[in-house]
């Protein structure tokens, strides 16, 4: 039996994805952009397809959002624990303006 021939790929999946302090803070980004996974993750639950936010946002293409997307799920609480984080940093940042607000 002749052994099936291996392509080599030409996208390494593990590359698609990374994280640099310098750039957003060290958060997982789409390689070669600073779109955070977080972002995309927040396009997608607001009921956005993989598709609708590759064409959308046309600079990113469909296997990065996936990547985005699996690396979303494969660290969720991590994620999810960032995305917290930022929404009552949020949250703060609001009230002390409407605080200076109600006082200026």
């Amino acid at each position: 039996m002749i052994a099936p021939q291996t392509q080599e790929l030409t996208t390494d999946i593990g590359k698609l994805i990374v994280a640099s302090p310098e750039i957003r803070g060290n958060r997982p980004r789409i390689a070669g952009t600073d779109v955070t996974v977080q972002r995309i993750v927040g396009w997608y639950k607001l009921g956005l397809t993989p598709e609708e936010i590759s064409d959308r946002f046309g600079h990113l293409n469909l296997a990065q959002v996936h990547a985005a997307l699996a690396c979303y799920h494969a660290n969720r609480d991590q994620i999810e624990a960032a995305i917290a984080a930022d929404e009552a940093e949020a949250d703060q940042l609001e009230q002390a303006f409407l605080a200076r607000q109600r006082a200026a």
